[in-house]
């Protein structure tokens, strides 16, 4: 099935664009008719696969991926792991139902910077959206409670640090927990220069590229 086709409003160059992968149509037109009724968004496209979006969503790159993980033919987590292997700089949220561990893990370490529940508020979601682009990590509270629950299960394997110094792994965990440059520098007591030099120290020695790398990385061997 193509994609739906979305009228851009006049303001669409100064809009946050969202592209919004959803296999339930009434659910899709709904997001859809949100993102386009909201000033300062508009949608780049509606996919019901995604394989859909993998055709399509490179010809008009969004500001920000919208998708659902229970998707029929590719799931969303795979297709969360190819359109970050393409589009690295843009930012993936979760838009689910499902709130176990294994689908947030698994979806946090494919590359999704957000994960959210469906009966996460208009609101709310268009504030997650905003976030998400300010290198924000935005999460339902239930979610970031279970991520919490991981965190404390967790028992970090000997050397698993990667020569980090305390202040790299302090901030490493800063932005595990979803901080951007400017909270974690608030944070830390630091300049954004000194939170910058920091994380390019700390992608040299993970040997990754992005902060979504990292916080992959760090979840799966337990750096912080």
């Amino acid at each position: 099935m193509p994609h739906d086709t979305q009228r851009p409003r006049p303001d669409a160059r100064n809009s946050i664009s969202v592209a919004i992968v959803e296999d339930l149509r009434e659910v899709r037109e709904g997001l859809a008719a949100l993102i386009n009724g909201t000033a300062g968004f508009r949608c780049a496209g509606s996919f019901r696969t995604m394989e859909d979006a993998l055709r399509q969503v490179g010809r008009e790159l969004p500001d920000v991926i919208l998708t659902d993980i229970g998707l029929p033919g590719m799931s969303g987590i795979e297709g969360i792991r190819i359109l970050k292997q393409r589009h690295p700089d843009v930012p993936i949220v979760a838009l689910t139902v499902y709130d176990d561990e294994e689908e947030i893990f698994d979806a946090l370490c494919a590359g999704a910077s957000g994960y959210l529940l469906k009966d996460t508020q208009p609101a709310r979601l268009l504030e997650c959206l905003k976030e998400v682009i300010s290198g924000g990590a935005p999460m339902s509270p239930e979610v970031a409670r279970r991520v919490i629950k991981l965190f404390r299960e967790f028992r970090p394997p000997d050397r698993a640090g990667h020569n980090l110094t305390p202040a790299e792994t302090e901030l490493l965990k800063l932005i595990v927990e979803g901080h951007n440059y400017k909270t974690a520098a608030a944070e830390l007591g630091i300049s954004i220069n000194t939170v910058s030099f920091h994380l390019r120290n700390i992608y040299e020695k993970l040997q990754v590229h992005s902060k979504t790398e990292a916080v992959a990385k760090a979840l799966r061997q337990r750096i912080v």
